[in-house]
């Protein structure tokens, strides 16, 4: 019998890698223009670390994580509380008082899997920490529309505030009042969250709970003056970067840190599971875990998702895989091949061969297949007149090169040509 994967975790195949690869790329260019640093964090964690964070009240806490009773340690489900951890245990704030850093990897929670969501799944995670200027909130919040821009890819954005701790507690009273009227029409997670964290009554996908709170209190009309003044600087400051955006006054976050700003990017081509990006401001978390009384706003992208809307919304391929493939024809030339792709590889280029000894036909399909920019062609008579035919995969055209001088003079004269004919 095979061994399969668990059901949820998701094998990435090369030529899905490959659309990967592209994508942090992208990311990271976007990220270091805005001065994010990159950090590299652990997947296990003390659980105490999510419970202080995420909440444990939320469902990501009480049902959703892979946890190690015994130890005392989780699986992370999410990334910015083990970013904060790092940034508090080594007392990043010392360096500079504000602190970009960005971390791209997987993350774990025991859902049920479904397009776009898996039990294990990728996150490319942003935080500015030290920072509580509405402006910083729209940089931030256009950096997340910069990449997916850049990535090709199509979605809204919605935006919202949950205010803070002086103005939430009065609107909280106020949707419990509004939801313990309705309770007996509510789904069974929706009537236990009244009591425990009645927001999330305002989040739940199910048709009957959204149509009983589409007249529920909203937390603009309750947000204290400090917090309705950032709010309305943080559109302003959109609107003055041309990110374009709407107001969701029902959006809350499965995470209880969030206050003030909060956002989603939003896709129709997934299903249910309609944000590909998420994120907002923590003021006061950083504290409550032990660290500096510094506030923070953060985003994360689900990697997975924008793979999928890269692949339906056919975003274009990215370019050529490998410089070139050397199709050696016969003994000698392989002979000669070999070392000559290893001084290619050393000359910087992305070089496949064939060590089979098919035939030229066969090769050049491998060629294809490895998507090369170009193919080398030695037959042992070329070899026998120091020559090789190199071709253009995409025009067709071809030329004769010469092979003359030692190995290396050789992949140094051959580099420089696939370099200009690139």
């Amino acid at each position: 019998m095979k061994i399969k994967a668990i059901n949820g975790f998701k094998d990435i195949l090369p030529d899905e890698a490959v659309r990967w690869q592209y994508m942090e790329g992208v990311a990271r260019d976007i990220f270091e223009r805005f001065g994010a640093r990159e950090i590299r964090l652990p997947i296990l964690e003390k659980t105490e670390l999510f419970a202080r964070s995420i909440g444990e009240a939320t469902d990501i806490v009480e049902k959703e994580m892979y946890t190690f009773p015994d130890k005392g340690i989780t699986m992370r489900p999410e990334g910015t509380a083990s970013l904060l951890r790092a940034f508090i245990e080594h007392g990043l704030h010392v360096q500079q008082p504000v602190q970009r850093l960005y971390t791209i990897g997987p993350m774990f929670r025991h859902e049920r899997p479904q397009k776009g969501r898996l039990r294990q799944f990728h996150q490319m995670d942003v935080e500015v920490i030290g920072a509580s200027e509405p402006r910083v909130d729209a940089e931030l919040i256009a950096m997340g529309r910069m990449l997916l821009d850049e990535l090709g890819i199509s979605a809204s954005l919605e935006i919202n505030s949950l205010g803070c701790p002086e103005c939430r507690p009065g609107f909280r009273r106020q949707l419990v009042s509004f939801l313990k009227e309705r309770r007996d029409r509510l789904c069974r997670d929706c009537d236990r969250r009244i009591d425990t964290n009645p927001l999330r009554v305002l989040d739940c996908k199910n048709p009957d709970c959204r149509s009983q709170v589409q007249d529920a209190p909203s937390i603009l009309d309750a947000l204290c003056g400090p917090c309705d003044d950032h709010f309305a600087h943080v559109c302003r400051n959109l609107e003055a970067l041309g990110v374009a955006y709407s107001v969701n006054r029902f959006m809350v976050r499965g995470l209880d840190y969030y206050t003030r700003t909060t956002f989603e990017f939003i896709t129709g081509d997934l299903g249910a599971q309609a944000a590909i990006g998420a994120g907002g401001r923590y003021d006061g978390l950083i504290e409550q875990l032990g660290g500096p009384a510094l506030p923070g706003i953060g985003f994360a992208m689900g990697m997975e998702r924008i793979a999928l809307l890269m692949e339906q919304q056919e975003v274009a391929r990215p370019g050529p895989r490998m410089d070139l493939f050397v199709a050696a024809l016969g003994e000698k030339a392989a002979g000669h091949a070999f070392p000559l792709v290893h001084q290619l590889r050393r000359q910087g280029l992305k070089v496949a061969m064939d060590h089979s000894g098919r035939s030229l036909k066969a090769q050049m399909k491998q060629a294809g297949r490895v998507n090369a920019a170009h193919t080398l062609i030695i037959g042992d008579n070329e070899l026998q007149q120091q020559e090789a035919i190199l071709r253009n995969m995409e025009t067709r055209e071809q030329e004769t090169v010469p092979l003359q001088g030692t190995v290396t003079e050789q992949a140094h004269s051959l580099a420089r040509r696939v370099r200009d004919n690139s």
